[in-house]
């Protein structure tokens, strides 16, 4: 049986306001869970109701095969690491550490054991007798992570813990997650709205917008087989490009260029015929070269960013745009006419009216 079940989770505040819809989820032990959607997409409230910070309006949650809708935050064996470090400021890292140890009466040999060898699997060894206001933001998020795993509960809950970090410390922060993750072994549901974190982080993921869930699925499965226009277009970096056009004796079009869909190897198009629909393809999918079975398109270059092992190239014709993703090598000059070649393997189709794939 799963560690944790969501089974048709609903969150309804008092003034009627919905913000989770049926939310579905069985979350096996020891498996990192990512939680990933834009601002205001019920993310945190699913996590606060795991945590038993908010009551569920209406399903069922399940821990270990036992409803635990009406279990407190103790009772639930759950430890939260919140956006804010929330560390007390006169007590140093060994105590900040061992203070829900104290408030749940372990023996101090116990205590003392225990905070040394968390802080020894987070490197915070040397940083014991120091006060939070001496150490970084990165080795505060470690102290704050440190007093949630010193208590070796079944589940760790993690909401935005990396967003007070800068560029930099995010990227050490989240090798260092995913370290600490390997050699706890612990079940942890993590809610992020950088789509990186949680390609990076997690085993799965649950894309969620306005409340609702979108796909579930491992980072794999997200960026090559997403369900949706929305899905598509959030995971990625830069995003997907999207052209809306109705389909006319099997083509689309980019600016006054056709794209011919009926070379898409088992494009289902032909029920699509005088429909709208939407194709998309990914900038990093394009090719500045010709490709065998791809689609010839030529536009202007607007724009390029110079990123180091790689180039974005803002492009446009005739009113349509997209960007693309090159070698620094490939990146053309602005205001340059440039033609790229996109693989027909590598377009994605949606339903114009529902904006779901086409299968």
């Amino acid at each position: 049986m799963s560690h944790l079940i969501l089974k048709d989770i609903n969150k309804i505040y008092p003034n009627g306001f919905h913000a989770v819809h049926n939310f579905n989820l069985a979350v096996e032990k020891g498996e990192f869970i990512v939680f990933v959607g834009p601002s205001g997409c019920g993310k945190s409230t699913t996590l606060r109701m795991i945590a038993g910070l908010e009551d569920i309006s209406k399903g069922e949650l399940l821990i270990d095969g036992e409803r635990a809708n009406e279990w407190g935050p103790r009772e639930r064996e759950v430890a939260m690491v919140f956006q804010s470090y929330a560390l007390y400021p006169q007590m140093t890292v060994f105590d900040n550490i061992a203070f829900g140890l104290e408030l749940m009466g372990v023996d101090e040999d116990e205590i003392d054991r225990r905070v040394k060898n968390t802080a020894e699997i987070l490197g915070l060894t040397e940083y014991l007798d120091r006060l939070p206001r001496a150490l970084s933001g990165g080795q505060r998020q470690r102290v704050a992570i440190g007093r949630a795993i010193v208590r070796k509960v079944g589940i760790f809950l993690m909401d935005e813990p990396l967003s007070n970090l800068d560029a930099k410390q995010r990227v050490t922060m989240r090798s260092e997650i995913a370290q600490i993750h390997r050699n706890t072994g612990a079940t942890t549901i993590y809610v992020t709205h950088d789509q990186t974190e949680a390609m990076t982080l997690a085993d799965r993921i649950v894309v969620m917008k306005d409340g609702y869930v979108q796909q579930v699925g491992t980072p794999k499965e997200l960026y090559f087989e997403p369900v949706n226009v929305f899905v598509a277009g959030f995971i990625g970096e830069p995003p997907m490009n999207f052209l809306r056009d109705t389909l006319t004796d099997g083509c689309m079009r980019f600016g006054e260029q056709k794209i011919d869909l009926r070379k898409k190897p088992g494009a289902r198009i032909a029920e699509y015929e005088g429909r709208e629909i939407i194709l998309g393809f990914r900038p990093e999918a394009v090719s500045m070269q010709p490709v065998p079975d791809a689609c010839a398109l030529t536009a202007n270059v607007e724009l390029t960013e110079m990123l180091g092992d790689n180039a974005n190239v803002y492009i446009e014709k005739d009113g349509a745009r997209a960007i693309l993703k090159t070698t620094p090598f490939e990146m053309p000059e602005t205001d340059t006419e440039i033609t790229f070649y996109v693989p027909y393997s590598q377009i994605y189709l949606f339903d114009g009216e529902t904006e779901y794939v086409i299968q």
